[in-house]
């Protein structure tokens, strides 16, 4: 439970502080402090009539999951599907487990064997038009069976899952009403650290519960496909789902996810702002999916060090470690190593913003991607499309590795040997080395055998000959960036040679 201030006690040091500035004697040369200028102190808002007039759009949502449960000792669900209830976090609800000689029954009411509808999860969601639109997350519903949703009225409705959209962590469900309840829909874009706000969900299914805090962050990244708000309400949980409101009634958010070290509250809440939400349910209404643009690389964050060594002034933009094979970036020349800087002229500062500005753009339509590679940034014109899953780099096969090198390891710690043609064509290269075996450096930073090495400082290595040459000539001194690949992936590792 979160450590709050004694009740009254921000009461009571306002009301010191203004008798110590009414009664204290004026000091020569110094102005009374009642005369200074200052904030006008608010008292705390009053959340009830807002929160009677909204609560009745909040509903509780409930799942169910028909299971096959092997059997643990003594009739209790196995280790591995208690494991999976456990995961769910958000409104995660663990089966009761089977009595000794109870028997499982399926949706007709005949006995079957290990087959079992149990509870799955309880989470929370909001009505958004008088005929039954309902919006909550999307891990709420995923996997379920069975959709069911109470409102306040306790009146139970069986939904029907419209779709959902596991990026955004939003879906859409029906339920068949009309003249339901509903609730305003706010301008996330509008909002503004340190402005009030609540939250009201089933957290612990504990229905209608009503938290209230305020905005921490307008747009906290956290890692995922959309920037987050952050706010300071209690949300535990079952609260997903549920919907974060301003001071006007207007939902602003989905409570989706929180900070914690122990599962529960701590402080930091996060909701997905309501603009995206509602353009991610639009599509979902229409066709049950939610169509992106793709240009088919994968990224990630570019850190200081490896910036300096490539000649960037600051660690901005998406490191390229991984180009889809025939993909748009493929055939518009975006290679892996490259440094994404902009897109259509766009900056990205962080790589996560590159899916969101791809994400948004139409289909079909033309794009320039800048990169920075070698030294020196290039215009990449590329064709977004949508794709409808990923694909991966073929590996090299066990079976076409060399015997190790004989010969002792270069100064950065690695034996390599050339690559195959069969290996080239398989892994879309043109040229790079296999490693063979690692030690100091090399062995350090947690590269091993069957990586593979595709540039050393912006220099594109040919073969084994070659990169051992380019190896022997570095500066011990300083420390060197090396392009490697492993699987479908590639990534810049930097690595200090050893003196010899």
């Amino acid at each position: 439970m979160k450590n709050n201030f004694p009740a009254g006690s921000k009461t009571v040091s306002a009301l010191a502080l203004s008798a110590a500035v009414l009664f204290a004697p004026a000091v020569a040369g110094l102005a009374p402090v009642a005369q200074a200028a200052g904030p006008v102190v608010a008292g705390l808002p009053d959340f009830a009539d807002m929160v009677e007039k909204v609560g009745p759009a909040v509903v509780n949502i409930r799942t169910t999951e028909r299971l096959k449960l092997s059997q643990g000792r003594n009739g209790q669900p196995g280790e591995e599907e208690m494991q999976e209830f456990l995961r769910r976090f958000f409104g995660g609800a663990v089966p009761t487990p089977r009595q000794p000689g109870q028997t499982p029954r399926g949706r007709r009411g005949a006995p079957q064997q290990d087959d079992q509808e149990v509870q799955r999860g309880v989470g929370s969601g909001f009505i958004t038009t008088a005929d039954g639109y309902v919006l909550t997350n999307a891990h709420v519903v995923d996997g379920a069976d069975e959709v069911y949703v109470t409102l306040t009225d306790k009146r139970e409705f069986k939904a029907k899952v419209l779709g959902a959209d596991a990026r955004t962590d939003v879906a859409v469900l029906k339920i068949e009403g009309s003249k339901l309840p509903y609730l305003t829909i706010g301008d996330s874009g509008k909002i503004r650290v340190g402005e009030w706000v609540v939250a009201i969900g089933s957290p612990f299914n504990l229905e209608n519960t009503v938290t209230a805090g305020i905005i921490s962050a307008k747009s906290r990244d956290t890692g995922d496909y959309l920037a987050l708000i952050q706010s300071d309400v209690a949300v535990n949980p079952g609260n997903s789902g549920g919907p974060l409101i301003n001071m006007r009634g207007e939902v602003i958010g989905i409570n989706s996810q929180i900070a914690t070290l122990s599962g529960g509250y701590n402080g930091i809440s996060f909701a997905v702002p309501i603009d995206e939400a509602m353009r991610v349910a639009d599509q979902l209404k229409k066709s049950g999916k939610v169509t992106r643009g793709r240009i088919g690389v994968q990224i990630g964050q570019l850190s200081k060090e490896v910036a300096e060594s490539l000649g960037l002034k600051e660690a901005q933009g998406a490191e390229v470690t991984m180009v889809e094979p025939g993909g748009p970036a493929d055939k518009g020349g975006i290679k892996a190593g490259d440094i994404i800087l902009k897109f259509n002229g766009a900056a990205i500062s962080r790589s996560t913003d590159l899916p969101r500005m791809v994400g948004g753009t139409a289909l079909g339509s033309k794009a320039v991607v800048t990169v920075w590679r070698k030294g020196q940034q290039v215009d990449i014109p590329v064709t977004v499309v949508e794709l409808e899953a990923d694909k991966t780099a073929a590996k090299a096969s066990p079976a076409e590795k060399k015997k190790k090198a004989e010969e002792p390891a270069n100064a950065l710690g690695f034996k390599v040997a050339d690559l195959t043609a069969a290996q080239k064509k398989e892994l879309a290269v043109e040229g790079g080395v296999m490693v063979e075996a690692t030690e100091g450096a090399a062995a350090n930073a947690g590269l091993r055998e069957g990586d593979v090495l595709l540039q050393i400082n912006n220099v594109e290595i040919k073969d084994a000959k070659q990169f051992n040459a380019v190896v022997a000539k570095l500066d011990v001194k300083r420390a060197h960036v090396v392009l490697v690949r492993r699987g479908e992936v590639a990534q810049f590792i930097s690595l200090r040679p050893s003196a010899k």
